[in-house]
């Protein structure tokens, strides 16, 4: 019974959960990669419609990137260390308040502009698996509770900075504290965005979100794919180029009596 009591409640959310979402993600990227390489991609669905995507998709990925520089700087650095360059806890407050609401917004605007257009066009949303629901909900989830929490402690209600920054430093040094998510007045909706994130972690390799660790590092030396218009009389082709494409086949038939035949010169 005190074994029990022992693992439930706070240490199942806190530390051991945690830690299977963060075994599950890295055993999950390395099977992936050995498994299924070339389905190591976002599953793009642009071709079927890209007016909406472009939009939402770099306003949604802009507020990502600002979310995770917000959420590493939280937690990686201490207070003693912005106290130590002279930054107070008031100013700091303010530039966490500030940075993490444009963040949040960009990526509310761009995650609803998503969700629009997968649900708005057919041909779009039947592209869309469970494994995409699912992570679509954390997401959701993640992107709400977030916000809610950024927004409820601009009055620094919470000192995150004391209670849930050390809590994550503490599980890279496997030494987590569960009651600095538990206790010093930490809201719900900070424990809610926190677990909702272990569950996404858990998925990640498994669905789209997997195209995040992939690095365009031979993209800059890669020769230029070159596409002949659809048309070829269209002038849209023009400013590509110039002169008319040679539409003769590589490898001419043969004349009736037995010789090559020269293909006719396309001036």
């Amino acid at each position: 019974m005190t074994t029990t009591a022992a693992i439930s409640g706070p240490v199942i959310l806190y530390v051991i959960l945690p830690y299977v979402a963060l075994a599950i993600g890295i055993g999950g990227l390395i099977w992936r990669r050995k498994t299924d390489e070339f389905g190591w991609t976002a599953r793009s669905t642009e071709l079927l419609e890209g007016k909406v995507l472009r939009f939402a998709s770099i306003v949604f990925h802009l507020g990502v990137l600002a979310a995770i520089g917000g959420h590493v700087m939280g937690i990686l650095i201490p207070q003693s260390f912005t106290d130590a360059i002279g930054l107070s806890e008031h100013y700091y407050h303010l530039i966490a308040v500030f940075g993490g609401v444009s963040a949040g917004l960009a990526v509310i605007v761009g995650f609803v502009a998503l969700m629009y257009r997968r649900i708005k066009f057919p041909r779009v949303r039947v592209t869309t698996t469970r494994m995409d629901v699912a992570v679509f909900v954390l997401l959701g989830i993640g992107i709400v509770t977030g916000m809610l929490a950024t927004v409820l402690n601009i009055g620094d209600a919470v000192n995150y900075r004391e209670s849930v920054a050390p809590y994550f430093r503490q599980i890279f040094i496997l030494n987590p504290d569960p009651s600095l998510m538990t206790g010093g007045g930490v809201m719900l909706i900070f424990q809610i965005h926190v677990i909702a994130v272990w569950f996404l972690y858990a998925l990640w390799p498994f669905s789209r979100l997997i195209h995040a660790f992939t690095f365009p590092i031979n993209y800059p030396r890669r020769s230029p794919i070159i596409y002949r218009p659809r048309n070829p009389r269209s002038t849209r082709g023009k400013k590509y180029g110039s002169g008319t494409p040679d539409y003769a086949p590589s490898i001419s038939p043969e004349s009736s009596d037995g010789s090559p035949r020269v293909p006719e010169k396309v001036n």
